[in-house]
């Protein structure tokens, strides 16, 4: 391991993060009813430019009036280049800070951006006397944020998280696609022609390079990686399969923006019960061979190591978490 060591962010489940727009206060209750980890009221984008402040009210209605036990809520304000932004954050976290888990920070262009707004949260947090820290989720979708990822991570304490949001990166790099993630036709290949002429067109996966190179950022200064919405809710399949490749990346989670994506985000970002236990298995495999002074040892017939177990440890973990949150 490096010599350089990196604080990680506080534990918290991540598998599924509900958003809710700020303008539709019959989804609240429902939402702190819900199975999902972490609930997002949206100040922005979801919330039309006419019913910004009304949302703004809303917001710190429901942070204030309603029991959110079980599950971190996070706010999401408008960006810093809006007029919106700082009465946002100021309203919020003066009146409704003390019920506020995370704030989310949108479009996230580079570390003083950042900075920027831990200045302003810093100051209220201390006027207020406020004794809990509020986190931040950082949206990385625009180019300039993602070429300036690395710094973004680690540009404050407060950071937690950085998710990845397809659609506006989509806009910003000028891809060809008007989806909300998923699988896009034009990002394809073809086989050569085999015997008879024929070709075989396979489609690819267009975020992977993004959202690889966020799971990367994330972990290398301790945040969660989180990928962003599919915007498809009807297509329960193609959510899976977003969700389980995510995972397989190595994201935490990933969000949902109806209450039907919930469940099977919860569970592409749970390890499966059989997973559990080879992992467990593995872990107990090599305790034993350390014990006959073993630096590797075969399983089920292959090898495994040190990296074996990191791996078995970093899946018990995640599975332990969960469980110690009852879900």
């Amino acid at each position: 391991m490096s010599f350089t060591t990196i604080e990680p962010a506080p534990l918290r489940l991540n598998r599924s993060e509900l958003a809710v727009p700020g303008s539709r206060t019959g989804l609240f209750e429902k939402a702190a009813r819900s199975a999902a980890d972490i609930v997002l009221l949206d100040l922005e984008d979801a919330v039309a430019p006419d019913q910004k402040e009304q949302a703004r009210r809303n917001v710190i209605a429901a942070l204030n009036d309603i029991d959110w036990s079980g599950r971190a809520v996070s706010v999401r304000v408008n960006g810093l280049d809006t007029p919106y932004m700082y009465r946002d954050v100021v309203d919020v976290v003066e009146q409704a800070g003390a019920k506020l888990d995370l704030i989310m920070i949108p479009k996230v262009g580079s570390a003083a951006d950042v900075y920027a707004l831990d200045l302003l949260v810093t100051q209220i947090e201390q006027a207020k006397g406020y004794r809990r820290r509020i986190g931040f989720e950082l949206i990385i979708e625009t180019a300039l944020g993602m070429a300036n990822i690395e710094a973004i991570a680690a540009a404050s304490r407060r950071v937690e998280s950085l998710h990845f949001g397809s659609a506006d990166f989509a806009a910003s790099t000028g891809a060809r696609t008007t989806q909300i993630g998923g699988a896009n036709p034009g990002y394809a290949v073809l086989t050569d022609p085999d015997g008879n002429g024929r070709r075989e067109r396979h489609w690819g996966d267009m975020w992977h390079a993004a959202l690889s190179r966020l799971v990367v950022a994330a972990r290398a200064y301790g945040k969660r990686p989180v990928d962003g919405p599919f915007g498809d809710f009807g297509d329960e399949a193609g959510f899976q399969a977003a969700a389980g490749r995510a995972a397989a990346l190595g994201c935490d989670g990933k969000w949902a923006i109806h209450p039907s994506q919930i469940a099977p985000a919860n569970a592409a970002f749970t390890p499966t019960a059989t997973e559990v236990a080879r992992a467990r298995a593995i872990l107990a495999a090599m305790e034993q061979a350390q014990r006959e002074g073993k630096g590797a040892v075969a399983f089920e017939g292959k090898m495994i190591d040190i990296a074996s177990i990191r791996q078995a440890q970093t899946l018990v973990g995640k599975a332990d978490g969960i469980a110690r949150a009852g879900r």
